[in-house]
């Protein structure tokens, strides 16, 4: 599988090395404050901070995993897009990011300790930094497995290059080295995939060659269709009920409206509207993205017989790119797929950095200290938090799809948090105990639900099927626990919880829109719905 890699693809690979660096040595001199380095001043544009959001989660989920789905699954894979993010990240932009951003707060835990209370700040941050440091160690393990299969290097040194890389730059210049790398890192993903996808085509005979090939495949008729198969068999083994309630509602809003690492981009807009209109943009090119993630895992499975046999899922990109792409394209794909897992690592390492150094520390171990002090954790916490990266990277080479281990993740981390954030959002009786124990709850009965399912106790048929009924369970869990504690505890005055709860606008809000925010072409209301319309249309192709 090694690849024939020459001069060119290494200077190629070199030259964009060196730019990353750079970013991150240039974004250093604007660094003056905790509020540069964490959330790049507040000063960024829509459509930087847009491309930033859509980059930070093309990492390892969307090139190895979501591919190594796409040839295990096949077309349904496609629900993780059309369903199961953009509709999220439209309500993200419409109804979630004012509450966010006009709090002023530096990250999602400091908003559930001003809607709730400290202990539900800590847990949230606490189970958010763990969930981090395990994330951020898949993008270093298929980083490092790509080097490795690739270009010949040890896994080891692969995990440690790779680190020291990303560790160099986020150190240096905080959000603003990260978003900018993430902006230049979205080109270079597109420029290494799209050949691999039209080569791929080719060589299958287009897209109705390949449609016969998969017909000929382990996955049949059904590897072709998203909705036909769910109320019987599918590759999947997942029912439409647990599609939608379990990844397109608790898994998908549990993730884009409640995870840092993606809403930190959106926090670092200069206005409100920019924030709002920061997961749109990101919506229209992920409506896209299945045709280089998924559709190449549907190719690599026709061309590689042994593919989930004697080769595991997580290598269709590698098996496509050592087979079809010459020098030169082949060093801009490598290229691509290190500036992906980069992207990845440096959305987990910077949401890491900032909650702990925030909600952590300055909140919990040592509050009232000057703002340089802050600056210097965050940067220790970033040392910190790629070391414990490099360590969690070989508990994802376990699992031979690693969509699988990130999924299972999801449910654990996020499904509670949606819970616990959308009743407190909504219901202003909801009290600060019921928060805390709420969310405890949620995560306990996803880790049940798993342990069970892992146990043979619960048969889910698949993995992804046992995350998506995971999901249903916390989030029901959490709303019946915060429910149940809210009826026997205090809520909190009214005036405390102005600007955090739907229906009570703060009384000293500043209007602070730009000039030509007020056009149709700047409406999040306006794009959102384009999106949500354009995503639900895309499944007409393939229904």
């Amino acid at each position: 599988m090694r690849l024939d890699v020459n001069l060119l693809d290494y200077a190629l690979i070199a030259i964009y090395f060196a730019t990353v660096l750079a970013i991150g040595i240039a974004a250093r001199n604007r660094i003056s404050s905790s509020l540069d380095f964490f959330l790049a001043g507040r000063g960024l544009p829509a459509w930087i901070t847009g491309l930033a959001f859509v980059s930070a989660n093309l990492g390892a989920i969307e090139i190895l995993g979501m591919a190594a789905n796409g040839a295990q699954y096949g077309a349904m894979t496609v629900h993780y897009y059309w369903i199961g993010a953009v509709p999220a990240m439209v309500f993200l932009g419409i109804v979630m990011m004012p509450f966010y951003y006009r709090s002023k707060v530096r990250s999602v835990p400091e908003f559930l300790r001003k809607r709730f209370n400290g202990a539900t700040q800590l847990l949230n941050a606490l189970t958010f930094a763990v969930a981090q440091i395990l994330i951020a160690g898949v993008n270093l393990y298929a980083l490092a497995l790509v080097m490795e299969l690739l270009l010949g290097w040890p896994l080891p040194v692969s995990v440690v290059v790779s680190a020291l890389i990303v560790l160099a730059y986020i150190t240096l210049g905080g959000l603003s080295s990260a978003i900018y790398n993430e902006v230049l890192q979205f080109f270079v993903i597109l420029a290494g995939l799209i050949p691999l996808t039209v080569l791929g085509l080719i060589k299958v005979g287009g897209v109705s060659g390949l449609a016969d090939k998969i017909r000929q495949s382990p996955l049949g008729e059904p590897g072709l269709h998203t909705w036909t198969d769910t109320a019987g068999q599918n590759p999947m083994q997942a029912h439409w009920i647990g599609i939608v309630f379990g990844l397109g509602f608790v898994l998908s809003f549990g993730y884009w409206t409640t995870n840092f690492a993606e809403i930190q981009r959106a926090l670092s807009a200069r206005n409100t509207n920019a924030a709002r209109l920061t997961p749109i943009v990101a919506a229209f090119p992920k409506i896209f993205i299945p045709l280089v993630t998924v559709l190449p895992g549907m190719i690599a499975l026709v061309l590689f017989s042994d593919l989930g046999k004697g080769q595991a899922y997580n290598y269709s990109i590698p098996l496509l790119m050592g087979d079809l792409l010459p020098n030169g394209v082949l060093g801009v794909a490598v290229t691509g797929l290190l500036a992906s897992f980069m992207a990845g690592m440096a959305a987990n390492i910077s949401g890491f950095n900032t909650v702990f150094a925030n909600d952590i520390w300055a909140a919990h171990i040592r509050p009232g200290q000057e703002d340089r002090h802050y600056l210097r954790v965050g940067r220790i916490a970033t040392v910190a938090g790629v070391a414990l990266g490099v360590g969690t990277a070989f508990i994802a080479a376990g699992y031979s799809n690693i969509m699988n281990y990130l999924q299972a993740l999801f449910s654990f981390f996020n499904a509670p948090l949606f819970a616990t954030f959308i009743l407190g959002l909504f219901w202003r009786r909801m009290t600060p105990w019921a928060g805390f124990w709420g969310l405890l709850s949620g995560t306990a009965a996803a880790f049940a639900s798993y342990l069970l399912y892992k146990a043979g106790v619960l048969n889910f048929g698949t993995e992804l099927n046992a995350s998506f009924w995971g999901a249903g369970t916390a989030f029901a869990v959490d709303i019946l626990v915060s429910v149940v504690v809210t009826l026997v505890t205090t809520e909190k005055p009214v005036e405390e919880l102005r600007g955090l709860v739907w229906g009570l606008s703060a009384v000293d809000l500043e209007d602070d829109a730009l000039a030509g925010d007020r056009k149709w072409y700047r409406s999040p209301v306006v794009l959102g719905v384009g999106a949500v319309v354009l995503a639900a249309a895309m499944y007409g192709v393939i229904l």
